[in-house]
């Protein structure tokens, strides 16, 4: 493993990490600015998916398969986006992914303006590769980082989303008056926006990551320690408690926001609330989950991340809470949103910092590409068990359902902290 520690023990950084400091900073500004970008991209989309997907189906039991088809299209591209990086480095794997995303913007135009709604479905799927290079670009940022400050740069890259993902909902009116000058269907102009945002994102991410901060600390690696051939994720997680652990509390903590927030914008309108009020409300969940990543960071480097982790648990349990016993009005459902966005921030913060560290630099795209796979997967069923859940016992039974993840999270880090401390 690595000779860096981060809590309590001298730290040693490798003669390599020194020669690359430069380098390093300047990954980190290009993937900040790709994120900017990819987050207008996906938060133009984020909510009206749901809404869209209500529309065309004729039902709301329909609306969660928004987030699930997006989840799910991020699930599927997930390991190859990994190994693709694995092969020819993060400049072609972040690119790729985000022309697919482009790719599901105009499929969805197509699909309203055609009225299909399997159209729709795929169109999401092919949305979500978007999520997916969003996720993996964060694991760009540990590439060349120290452990010392490898959460805390993780969680800058993390954050810088946040712009572009605030951004986003709030382009639901300007994106509907673009659209009636193009000519495109109601509720489908923002997505305009996201087809400039993503291509944007790919020409930086093609153009920025040279040299390849991946393919730059391979080499360094088989420099001093010699090739080896990279591990499978599920070979990994079959001998690795740290990664076991890591890749459960990141999947559970993403299925809980996704159950929860899928379903707000669709409760939000049962309510009476505008399309203006749920691209604000939505805006300010995406700002609990990105503005205070880098805080996040920073305590995860500190005092470790299974207090971060555990501090993230007990936000989604406020959220949760709220949600159970709230009426439907806007405070309410914008309190527990937030209390959602910021538990995800401190439990995927520091779980991703942890794949970061469980293995070496060659099994690290694979750990990465399988925890995203398991990521993305567990927000599908959450977002698919949500919509029938909402549509026969109500938002709140929602929030009640989710609370079983977070139990499951918060007794296994109580369990690995104390036999921390033994």
């Amino acid at each position: 493993m690595n000779n860096d520690t981060t809590h309590g023990e001298p730290t040693t950084v490798p003669p390599t990490q020194v020669m690359h400091t430069d380098l390093q900073k300047r990954v980190v500004r290009v993937l900040i600015a790709g994120q900017i970008l990819g987050g207008i991209g996906m938060g133009a989309t984020l909510s009206l998916g749901a809404l869209l997907a209500a529309e065309l189906s004729g039902s709301s039991a329909w609306s969660g398969m928004a987030a699930t088809m997006s989840t799910l299209g991020a699930a599927i591209v997930a390991v190859p986006l990994a190994r693709l990086a694995q092969a020819h480095g993060r400049r072609v794997s972040l690119a790729t992914g985000s022309l697919v995303a482009a790719a599901g913007a105009i499929l969805a135009i197509t699909s309203v303006a055609v009225d299909i709604f399997p159209l729709l479905l795929l169109a999401l799927m092919l949305l979500g590769a978007g999520s997916a290079t969003n996720l993996q670009a964060r694991f760009a940022a540990t590439d060349l980082a120290t452990a010392r400050f490898r959460a805390r740069d993780l969680s800058i890259v993390v954050w810088s989303t946040t712009i572009g993902a605030v951004l986003g909902p709030n382009l639901f009116g300007p994106g509907e008056a673009l659209g009636a000058a193009l000519g495109l269907p109601a509720m489908t102009g923002a997505f305009a926006f996201s087809l400039t945002a993503t291509v944007a994102a790919a020409l930086v991410y093609a153009v920025g990551l040279r040299p390849d901060p991946l393919l730059t600390a391979l080499a360094a690696r088989t420099a001093r320690a010699g090739i080896r051939r990279a591990s499978g994720g599920l070979a990994i997680l079959h001998g690795n408690a740290a990664a076991r652990y890591a890749v459960v509390v990141i999947a559970l903590s993403h299925a809980t926001m996704v159950a929860l927030m899928s379903m707000a914008p669709v409760h939000l309108r049962d309510h009476g609330a505008t399309l203006t009020i749920v691209g604000l409300t939505i805006s300010l969940h995406v700002a609990g989950m990105y503005a205070l990543s880098p805080v996040f960071g920073a305590l995860s480097d500190r005092v470790g991340r299974l207090p971060v982790i555990l501090s993230g648990q007990a936000m989604l349990l406020v959220a949760l809470t709220v949600a159970w016993m709230s009426d439907g009005t806007q405070g309410a459902m914008t309190m527990s949103l937030i209390f959602l966005g910021l538990g995800w921030s401190a439990s995927v913060v520091a779980g991703s910092a942890l794949i970061s560290e469980a293995v070496e630099i060659e099994d690290r795209s694979s750990l990465q590409g399988f925890s995203d796979l398991s990521m993305n997967a567990a927000g599908a069923l959450g977002g698919a068990l949500a919509g029938p859940i909402l549509a026969l016992a109500g938002y709140s039974t929602v929030g009640v359902s989710a609370m079983v993840l977070v139990a499951v999270v918060v007794v296994w880090s109580v369990v690995r902290l104390r036999g921390a401390h033994a």
